[in-house]
């Protein structure tokens, strides 16, 4: 079941947090920023991952950490845009449909393997990704909407209010 809600995806109570990327992403803008400000480490371990074994787009990279309140978090990084120019050079470019694709269905995948209960996700893709929700929402519907996992849409932010998330 998905249910649409405004508020701050950092307060989300679902096991795990979703968020689109580049493959070289700074973690420099939007949520990313966000997340990398309240997880450092996840940045850290994600430059030196995509070092070893160099991300695709349309695919996805999990990481499990520790909150601040002692709980263990998961975020998974969805590869949504792909990259312009080669090296240190290189900038993010606009995510696409496809690649929202894949990164849905992969999750998804990952969801049901590891038996996951709640996942929170923001209007994927439509900010430095710069898609149009309403190409966005169909996919989101299409790959999480069927599964037996609670997934929560934050369609509005909402800086510091909790989210009526029905976990």
């Amino acid at each position: 079941m998905i249910r649409y809600v405004e508020g701050d995806i950092l307060l989300s109570k679902a096991q795990v947090i979703a968020h689109g990327i580049a493959p070289q992403d700074h973690f420099d803008s939007g949520l990313a920023l966000d997340l990398r400000e309240r997880w450092p480490s996840m940045v850290r371990d994600y430059r030196h991952a995509s070092h070893s074994n160099a991300p695709k787009p349309g695919s996805i990279w999990i990481w499990s950490g520790v909150d601040a309140d002692g709980s263990t978090r998961c975020i998974a990084n969805l590869l949504t845009q792909g990259m312009q120019g080669d090296g240190r050079a290189a900038k993010p470019a606009g995510a696409t449909v496809e690649n929202v694709g894949h990164c849905l269905k992969e999750l998804a995948r990952y969801l049901q393997s590891e038996h996951v209960e709640s996942v929170a996700l923001p209007r994927l893709a439509t900010g430095v990704g710069g898609l149009d929700w309403k190409e966005v929402k169909p996919q989101v519907e299409r790959y999480l909407g069927d599964l037996d996992v609670s997934v929560v849409v934050y369609e509005t932010y909402r800086r510091g209010v909790v989210a009526v998330e029905n976990l």
